[in-house]
């Protein structure tokens, strides 16, 4: 199996999602790593803008052809976009988990939230085990 794919930039949670800060605001989406492991996703049921996700815990599913996923949230904040494309075309997702395949971004509601999540060579070390 090929190494995923750890950007520098982003900070990552153990549950192999990504977060993009910039300012009081993150983009958030799953890693690569965890859109190989559930192979090709199908079905992607966007949550709704202005809606809040709490860091650890799930804010919405993915259905892949392998089985449907939670995707937990990285940091808290208010939902404050929803990438419909991705929605529309779920694949996205797999061919571009770290550019068109993103999946929301918020308003963070407690920045130092970022300080539990793991730098990519931390993360690299996870998955390379």
């Amino acid at each position: 199996m090929a190494a995923s794919e750890v950007p520098e930039g982003l900070l990552y949670h153990p549950e192999h999602d990504w977060a993009r800060i910039e300012g009081d605001a993150a983009t958030l989406g799953i890693t690569d790593h965890a859109q190989d492991l559930l192979g090709e996703i199908v079905f992607w049921d966007a949550p709704e803008v202005g809606a809040t996700v709490k860091a650890g815990e799930a804010y919405t599913e993915l259905e892949s052809t392998k089985a449907v996923s939670d995707v937990i949230a990285p940091l808290s904040g208010e939902i404050t976009e929803v990438n419909d494309a991705a929605s529309e075309t779920p694949e996205t997702i797999n061919d571009s988990a770290y550019g068109d395949g993103w999946l929301v971004k918020i308003k963070l509601s407690d920045p130092s939230e970022a300080d539990a999540l793991l730098s990519p060579s931390d993360y690299a070390g996870e998955i390379s085990e």
